[in-house]
């Protein structure tokens, strides 16, 4: 769960209070867990809940809509394929803070650009915004990694 937490905090320090506070939210809530699904994924949602709503409360500023384009500058596209997990998640760590929380949410999460925009409240194309500016930056992000590699 610190994984999941350290990917939508700024510092180990912030991800620890959001794992602590979502564990307290867990143990308060215990008893309302079916057994339907599993607790790893029940615990997962709270989490990311948990996280969410700080989130929320720290008002995050997201860049308001721009020209995003969907084309992508060419690269070699075995790139991802070298790379490690830890690689990964370190590049979505260093995304500007709007960027980071839509794509974790939608690109890891699995959430709608609604779901996002409601959670977050922001407009959803504020959210499809910030998703196709988070895939743009790590495509940079990457390519500067491949022309350090060559």
């Amino acid at each position: 769960m610190m994984a999941v937490c350290m990917r939508y905090a700024s510092s180990r320090m912030e991800a620890e209070d959001m794992l602590q506070e979502g564990f307290i939210k867990v143990f308060d809530n215990i008893g309302k867990f079916k057994m339907e699904g599993s607790l790893e994924g029940w615990v997962r949602r709270i989490m990311v809940n948990n996280a969410i709503n700080k989130i929320r409360a720290n008002k995050i500023k997201f860049e308001e809509l721009g020209n995003v384009s969907d084309d992508f500058l060419q690269h070699d596209k075995n790139i991802i394929d070298k790379m490690s997990e830890q690689d990964i998640l370190k590049l979505i760590s260093q995304m500007p803070q709007g960027y980071k929380y839509v794509f974790n949410m939608y690109a890891i999460e699995g959430l709608s650009h609604k779901e996002i925009a409601d959670n977050l409240g922001i407009e959803e194309a504020s959210s499809r915004s910030q998703y196709a500016k988070a895939k743009k930056y790590l495509q940079q992000q990457i390519i500067k990694l491949e022309k350090i590699n060559l």
